[in-house]
């Protein structure tokens, strides 16, 4: 029997392929919800739209500081393990959750899966970059989304045998739940004007950028510059925490479309439809690539350098001027890159290297 560990709504997705792959092949399994970001009860109605099963365990840790959370989690998960006896446990990418389920796991001598290793920033001041590279050493399956990821690995001295070179799940997620999301027509009060190709769509949630008053003001300063330049509309979905830090901080941009959050679905084909996305995020800098919509990552480094190797995207920062440089150019570039993530099989190609090393049953 698997365990699949999750607690934020990222992890949902980019394991959604593997657990749809579990079901396929009739393997044995579990999920457990550490509710890191919301309960399962928030959560449960997002299983529902991805059509997947509800997790069987909810230890609802909830939010806290870093090591208080990451306690919690570690304590809830080492007694499900103990009282459910996986044969191994899978984690995916670099929160807290990923960390205490590793660490729960290994100490309980569970080998553990780590989905999406080898991922470097090289900036130990972001508390994810502490869980992916702890994670990965303790884990006894590597499932390194690229070669970079790889030597990534092989370079902290990973022994070989441990690292596997799978691809992204997130190709799979992508085309998988793009599938769902074109079945559901709801759009969102504000959104329905909205021509493929003709808006630009931004995220920004990470507290280095939105705690900052200097870096928030550049980002917004940024967009109103690329409004002008374009003429399209700026779609901003504004994270709670974006929102709250644009109060305290008395900001706000001209020529935005603020909205309220919108679902994953309806979020996926808003990005599938965008002519530029500009971002903080990990997840959207990957989907973005897979997808064909050239991408401005708000940030001044990033732990997807494939997307920068294959010219989908460049880094901005939160300088305003470099935003607007960084967006023209990416306007002038045809869509025509690699995807360097894969086939779209890769929960296939960890389910069957589990199979094969004997843990599934």
């Amino acid at each position: 029997m698997l365990s699949l560990i999750l607690g934020t709504r990222p992890e949902i997705i980019k394991m959604s392929p593997i657990i749809r792959e579990c079901i396929a092949r009739d393997i044995p399994f579990f999920t457990l919800h550490t509710g890191q970001h919301y309960s399962y009860e928030m959560d449960r109605i997002f299983f529902e739209e991805l059509e997947l099963p509800p997790p069987e365990v909810n230890i609802d840790v909830g939010s806290g500081p870093h090591g208080e959370q990451t306690g919690k989690i570690l304590a809830g998960v080492e007694g499900v393990l103990q009282e459910r006896c996986p044969n191994a446990v899978l984690v995916q990418g670099d929160t807290n959750t990923v960390l205490a389920g590793a660490l729960a796991a290994s100490k309980l001598h569970i080998p553990v899966a780590h989905v999406e290793a080898g991922l470097r920033s090289f900036d130990r001041r972001m508390p994810e970059e502490i869980n992916r590279v702890v994670a990965d050493h303790i884990s006894d399956f590597l499932f390194a989304p690229t070669k970079t990821a790889e030597k990534y690995l092989l370079d902290e001295g990973i022994p070989e045998e441990k690292i596997h070179v799978t691809g992204n799940t997130v190709v799979d997620a992508v085309y998988q739940n793009l599938e769902i999301a074109k079945k559901r027509e709801c759009i969102s009060p504000g959104l329905e004007g909205l021509e493929k190709g003709d808006y630009i769509l931004v995220t920004a949630h990470r507290a280095e950028n939105v705690d900052d008053k200097a870096r928030l003001s550049g980002i917004l300063r940024g967009l109103e510059g690329v409004h002008l330049m374009t003429g399209l509309p700026v779609v901003f979905p504004v994270h709670p925490r974006t929102e709250k830090m644009m109060r305290e901080f008395s900001l706000s941009a001209e020529g935005i479309m603020f909205v309220k959050p919108v679902g994953y679905l309806e979020f996926l084909r808003l990005e599938a439809g965008a002519h530029l996305v500009l971002t903080d995020s990990g997840g959207l800098q990957e989907e973005s690539c897979i997808l064909g919509v050239p991408c401005v990552t708000l940030r001044d480094n990033t732990e997807r350098p494939e997307t920068l190797d294959v010219g989908a995207n460049l880094l901005a920062g939160a300088d305003t001027e470099n935003i607007i440089e960084k967006s023209r150019t990416m306007l002038t570039r045809l869509p025509d890159w690699q995807n360097p993530y894969g086939d779209g099989h890769a929960g296939k190609h960890m389910v069957e290297i589990l199979e094969k090393a004997g843990v599934t049953r």
